[in-house]
């Protein structure tokens, strides 16, 4: 009797992405390229030019940062610079009955510019890559133990988050914002810092019951995507324009 032959496996090949983690890493470090070296005449031009590059590539963590919440953040970075910034200047601007100077005003754009492309850099780069990648980087790159910290550090922010919210909902809803707010934002305080360094502390337990060393941690390679090594070209190439230009 003839022997049915078996149909051979099928290997499915997933596509090569546009943008790998290595072209992530390197969109993040230009834009803090782009908004931490130029001085201040400079440095809101290159903030704009990255903050539009961030846009396109971007677009959920444009939408996240968009909430409310951080647009009144962004508000009172703004308000904080432009009131208390260069105390020495001369104010030269008068709007609507307040007088300003040009510098304070140029140094809140900036300040405000900065922290918006910082945070949405680090959104994107959070969102697109896989933070072990980033941790086998620096493995490799002879930091041993930094790569477990930082995944440490990366796998708190979720719970981080949640909690917050779990305890800003339970004091609300108890009323603990009515009459004494302050201690209310203590306790929420409180609450989020202890939650987090008890989840970081069984983490840490975890790693020792698993006999876990540095010297032997495992290194994921970088996912190198089509338009990678074009990105780290042109990465650098504007990074030293900004900076030399």
């Amino acid at each position: 009797m003839l022997k049915q032959a078996q149909p051979a496996a099928i290997q499915l090949s997933t596509p090569k992405p546009w943008i790998g983690s290595l072209g992530h890493l390197s969109i993040f470090l230009w834009a803090l390229v782009m908004v931490l070296v130029p001085s201040l005449a400079k440095g809101i031009i290159s903030a704009l030019f990255a903050l539009g590059i961030l846009l396109l590539i971007y677009p959920a963590a444009v939408k996240r940062l968009a909430r409310p919440r951080w647009l009144v953040i962004f508000g009172i970075l703004f308000l904080v610079n432009l009131f208390f910034g260069v105390s020495d200047q001369v104010p030269d601007l008068s709007i609507l009955g307040f007088s300003f100077s040009s510098l304070n005003i140029l140094s809140s754009i900036q300040m405000t510019l900065r922290a918006a492309v910082i945070l949405l850099a680090a959104d994107g780069l959070s969102s697109s890559v896989n933070i072990v990648e980033v941790a086998g980087l620096l493995e490799r790159s002879g930091m041993r133990g930094l790569g477990f910290s930082i995944g440490v550090a990366t796998n708190l922010l979720p719970d981080l988050r949640q909690s917050g919210m779990n305890a800003w909902h339970s004091l609300r809803m108890r009323g603990g914002f009515r009459a004494e707010w302050w201690r209310g934002m203590q306790l929420l305080v409180v609450t989020v810092f202890s939650n987090a360094l008890r989840h970081a502390e069984q983490i840490i337990l975890a790693a020792e019951v698993r006999a876990f060393q540095p010297e032997l941690s495992r290194n994921v390679p970088l996912r190198i995507g089509a338009m990678d090594w074009w990105l780290v070209a042109g990465s650098f190439i504007l990074g030293i324009v900004s900076i030399f230009g």
